[in-house]
């Protein structure tokens, strides 16, 4: 078998927009609106959006350095080996969680609007299955179809114009702009928004394949900046549409606003946008498989040994029977739902706080010296 992590040539440019922009867009922007539900979380979303771009240019140093582009090489001058494996065990678990919450909450989608008499778990599989197919390419391949993902996903916010006009939106329900109190909801929705924003920290440890040029930080941070603007048009628009206080009340209040939509040449377009998003989560869910068995390999210090078929079937095992667990445990139930994704939004926080800024301490104290 060919090793799924040879690099035959280097991403750099347009990529970059298009892989920051694509890996903090999944189904986060479906469900974000419940969480911030208050008009005036728009400044949240932009505040969080400017933070996040400091720590995409912190990342954008690290890229740069002569550390990034030796790879798993780099990650042991650094920190030594036995952090790195330390480091590695964190992520298998933090990967493990984000791939599970990510398959169960479309599968739900899928569930809910389109094969409501489907037993979840053949959906589970099919979802599954073609993001085996899609990781069993290797690296260089998956990282290629961020094309397609944003393709069939950027055209989304077009569909959503409507909403911004009357008779359809209420501008009175973008008051209070400025919060006259400050719930725990609020600071929570903050954590909800910058746990968004941090999917682009995976990109850290797919530098082999990602171009050291010292221009790529104007591309990061565009692909940052376009994140903001659709997660700003989105949120509005479900604000015009529900108000605040409807809002709380719907659990897809983007896929519901989309069934709203009538067109003379189409019919049911939540289906249709629901099954373009598809390409976003296949996209997530394979480059997270590749990153869960190479952290596999990490652990088990085998990453001088070739990639096998088995290894990472065995991978995409695992991460099959913890998502059934999980849907059958926790997710069936609305607490259950609520306890995963805010374990997810804590941990994805955390981690993007810490990631881009321990990479450009490492690397800042290791040329120091």
């Amino acid at each position: 078998m060919k090793s799924l992590y040879n690099r035959t040539s280097t991403f750099d440019g347009i990529y970059f927009l298009l892989l920051v922009n694509r890996t903090q867009m999944h189904y986060y922007v479906l469900i974000m609106p419940v969480y911030l539900v208050h008009s005036y979380m728009v400044w949240g979303i932009i505040v969080m959006g400017l933070l996040s771009q400091l720590n995409v240019m912190l990342l954008s140093k690290w890229f740069t350095s002569s550390y990034a582009a030796k790879g798993y090489q780099g990650f042991l001058q650094l920190f030594g080996k036995r952090m790195v494996q330390l480091f590695a065990i964190f992520g298998f678990l933090i990967i493990l969680l984000k791939v599970s919450i990510l398959s169960l909450g479309y599968v739900e989608m899928l569930h809910s609007f389109i094969y409501p008499s489907m037993d979840k778990k053949w959906l589970i599989l099919v979802i599954l299955l073609i993001s085996l197919f899609v990781a069993s390419h290797g690296m260089e391949k998956t990282l290629r179809f961020v094309v397609i993902a944003f393709l069939c996903g950027a055209w989304i916010l077009i569909v959503f114009i409507p909403f911004f006009f009357p008779p359809i939106a209420n501008y009175h329900d973008l008051y209070p702009l400025i919060p006259t109190e400050w719930s725990g909801q609020s600071w929570q929705g903050l954590l909800f928004i910058w746990s968004a924003y941090s999917g682009s920290v995976y990109l850290a440890f797919m530098v082999p394949w990602l171009s050291s040029n010292k221009k790529i930080t104007k591309y990061l941070v565009i692909g940052n900046m376009l994140t903001i603007i659709e997660y700003l048009v989105l949120f509005i628009a479900t604000i015009l549409f529900y108000g605040s206080s409807f809002l709380s009340k719907i659990n897809f209040p983007v896929v519901y606003m989309a069934s709203y939509i009538e067109t003379n040449a189409l019919v049911r377009i939540d289906y249709i946008l629901i099954s373009f998003h598809m390409f976003n989560y296949v996209f997530d869910i394979s480059i997270l498989l590749l990153c869960f068995y190479g952290a596999i390999r990490v652990i088990m210090s085998k990453m001088n040994e070739r990639t096998t078929r088995i290894g990472l079937l065995s991978s995409w095992f695992v991460i099959l029977i913890s998502i059934i667990i999980m849907n059958q445990w926790l997710w069936q139930s609305v607490p259950g739902q609520k306890l995963l994704l805010n374990i997810q939004s804590c941990l994805g926080a955390f981690m993007y706080l810490l990631v881009p800024t321990i990479l450009y301490i490492a690397v800042k104290r290791k040329e120091s010296m």
